[in-house]
């Protein structure tokens, strides 16, 4: 199992989720000695057709999501010896993890769902689902608690 996973994107978007996530892409890595990519996507908005999108506050967006993500990624594997990189881009979250998963040359991808339901999953879609059906990689997604 050991050379079963030798990279691993790890979706990150800071909802109490993502602490399961990422305990049990920690875990995985340890047992097979893979890579963790910490990756985060800013979420830009959608565009009104024909109006410029300013980049300067995705710049500082970016900045700030990295810092947040490095401090995430110093509390929970600071004291193992995973190996990691943290990585924030903007845009589509589903489109960007699915372009990192090729980017990266990722084995597997896991990523925390919401578990959103009826019209709230209509209208707001689920990044997990379209990750799943778009990935050319195996997904694992972690289920979180519903409060």
């Amino acid at each position: 199992m050991a050379d079963l996973f030798n990279r691993i994107l790890c979706a990150i978007d800071f909802d109490p989720n993502s602490t399961q996530v990422m305990e049990l892409a920690r875990r995985v890595a340890e047992h097979t000695g893979a890579k963790l990519i910490l990756f985060h996507v800013v979420p830009v908005p959608i565009q009104v057709v024909g109006q410029p999108i300013a980049l300067e506050p995705f710049t500082a967006a970016e900045t700030s999501a990295k810092m947040q993500l490095d401090k995430f990624a110093e509390e929970h594997l600071g004291t193992t010896a995973v190996a990691y990189e943290t990585v924030v881009t903007s845009g589509d979250p589903a489109s960007e993890i699915v372009r990192a998963v090729r980017e990266q040359n990722a084995d597997l991808v896991m990523m925390a769902t919401h578990g959103r339901m009826g019209l709230s999953h209509l209208i707001l879609g689920s990044v997990a689902e379209r990750v799943v059906r778009e990935s050319p990689r195996p997904v694992l997604t972690v289920r979180g608690h519903r409060g």
